[in-house]
C-alpha cells in the first residue's frame, strides 16, 4: 500500500535506532529478578562439590554388596551438613541420606527399600552395580564453566543457578527508562469522572504494564492536551528525565487535532518513519529526538496495545542487550473460523483458543475487530496473524498466533 511500510521492516527500523544497550549495574541476586545479565556468569564452584547420594540408603562397597543376602556392618552416618568423616573398609556400609557426601571408599548406594538393618548389621537384600545412585562430583557444573550468558532474562531458574554457582550480586543492564505521555483533550486520568465528551485514560497504564514487564523503569509524563505547549513541555520533562525512549499515545494521525509529531518535529525529531502497512496500528511514528528513542503509538486502545507488543516491548529488550529482542515470538495453530482474502495490510485479529491435548490450539477470530474495542482485546487469549494479501482461509486451516497469556521475554 503506498506510503505504508510492512511490518517485518518497521520492527527492523525500530530495532537498527537502539544504539546500543545502557549500561550495566551491580545488584544483589535477591533483586535480579527479571533482570537482564550484562555479562556471562562463570561458576566459581563446582556443583555438587563432592560425590554425594541420589537416594536415602547405605553407601556401601559394590564388591561387598553383590549379592542378596551379604551382610555389612554399620558403622556411622553421613547426612546432608554432617557428612562421614571416616573410610569405609571391606563389609562396612554407612547410612546414608540424600544429598549427603558419599563417604571415601564407597562406590554405590544400596537403597534403603533393598536392604534391612536390626543391631547394628545391614543385610543386603537386592545386589548393587559400582556407581549406583551416586552423583558425580561435577554432575551439574564445574568451577569455570560458562552458565548463563549476556542478555539473558533472569527468572527463577536462572537466579537459582547462579546462585548455586556462588554468586551473590549479579551485573545486569539498569532498567531502561521509558517515559510514557497520553494526549488527546478528551482523556481523563482512571478514577476521575470524565465529563460527557470525556473518556479514561487506559493506554497508558497498559503500555506502562507491558514495558515494565518487559523489564523498563516507568516515567509517567500524564496527560497532554492538544496544545504546542503542553505537548513540549512533556516532550522537556522526557529529556530532563533522562528518558531512553518516549512513547506518545495518540494525536499521531493527521486529522487537526493530531499535533504530536509536528510539535516532535519543532523540538527536532529525527523522523524514522510513519504509518504501517498494519492492522490495528496503522498511524505508528518512529524516530529519535537527540539520545531518545521516540514511537508514536494510535490513540484506539486495542492498536496502541498491539503496537506495544508488536514494536517496544521489543525496542526494550534491544536497550537490555537482548540478543533475542526482535526474534518471532509467533506460533502455529489451525483456524477456528473461515476468513475471507485480506487486503494489503498484514492482520492482527484477536481470537480465543481452543487447546486439546497433542493438538495444536485451535485460533477462533472474534466476529468484531474494531480497534476501539477493550472488551474483546479483554477475552481474547491470542493475536491471530494474516499476513498482507492472504488469500481467503478455511476452519481447519494452518495459521500462526501470538499468545496474550504468556510473558512477553
Amino acid at each position: 500500500m503506498s506510503g505504508l511500510i510492512a511490518v517485518a521492516e518497521a520492527l527492523s527500523r525500530v530495532l537498527a535506532s537502539v544504539t546500543g544497550p545502557v549500561e550495566a549495574e551491580t545488584v544483589p541476586l535477591a533483586q535480579a529478578a527479571g533482570r537482564t545479565l550484562a555479562a556471562d556468569i562463570v561458576a566459581s564452584r563446582t556443583q555438587p562439590p563432592f560425590p554425594a547420594s541420589a537416594m536415602d540408603g547405605y553407601a556401601v562397597r559394590s564388591a561387598d554388596a553383590d549379592r542378596a543376602e551379604a551382610s555389612l556392618r554399620l558403622i556411622g552416618t553421613s547426612a546432608a551438613g554432617h557428612g562421614f568423616s571416616g573410610r569405609i573398609g571391606p563389609g562396612e556400609a554407612v547410612r546414608i541420606f540424600t544429598g549427603a557426601p558419599v563417604p571415601d571408599g564407597a562406590d554405590a548406594i544400596l537403597i534403603q527399600e533393598d536392604a534391612r538393618a536390626e543391631d547394628g548389621v545391614v543385610r543386603v537384600l537386592e545386589a548393587v552395580e559400582p556407581g549406583r545412585f551416586i552423583r558425580r562430583a561435577g554432575l551439574d557444573f564445574t568451577a569455570g564453566a560458562t552458565l548463563l550468558t549476556a542478555g539473558l532474562s533472569l527468572d527463577a531458574r536462572r537466579l537459582a543457578l547462579a546462585a548455586a554457582a556462588g554468586h551473590p550480586r549479579l551485573p545486569v543492564r539498569r532498567k531502561p527508562r521509558v517515559a510514557i505521555l497520553a494526549t488527546g483533550d478528551e482523556l481523563v486520568e482512571a478514577g476521575a469522572t470524565p465529563a460527557w465528551d470525556q473518556i479514561v485514560a487506559s493506554n497508558s497504564l497498559a503500555l506502562a504494564a507491558l514495558a515494565a514487564e518487559a523489564g523498563a523503569e516507568i516515567i509517567d509524563l500524564g496527560i497532554a492536551a492538544d496544545d504546542h505547549g503542553a505537548l513540549e513541555d512533556a516532550f522537556r520533562r522526557a529529556r530532563a528525565a533522562r528518558a531512553d525512549m518516549l512513547i506518545t499515545l495518540g494525536g499521531a494521525s493527521v486529522g487537526d487535532h493530531d499535533l504530536v509529531q509536528a510539535a516532535l518535529a519543532r523540538e527536532g525529531l529525527e523522523l524514522g518513519f510513519w504509518r504501517v502497512a498494519l492492522r490495528p496500528g496503522k498511524p505508528l511514528m518512529h524516530g529519535r529526538l537527540g539520545d531518545m528513542l521516540v514511537i508514536g503509538l494510535p490513540g484506539n486502545p486495542v492498536s496502541s496495545i498491539v503496537c506495544g507488543l508488536l514494536f517496544v516491548v521489543p525496542a526494550i529488550r534491544a536497550l537490555q542487550g537482548d540478543p533475542q529482542a526482535g526474534a518471532d515470538r509467533s506460533e502455529p495453530a489451525t483456524l477456528g473460523r473461515d476468513l475471507p482474502a485480506n487486503d494489503g495490510r498484514a492482520d492482527y485479529m484477536r481470537a480465543s483458543l481452543a487447546i486439546e491435548p497433542s493438538r495444536l490450539p485451535v485460533a477462533t477470530p472474534e466476529q468484531r475487530q474494531d480497534s476501539s474495542m477493550l472488551a474483546v482485546l479483554g477475552r481474547s487469549e491470542a493475536l491471530l496473524i494474516r499476513a498482507p494479501h492472504e488469500p481467503p482461509a478455511r476452519a481447519g486451516d494452518p495459521c500462526r498466533i501470538i499468545r496474550l497469556d504468556r510473558r512477553l521475554l
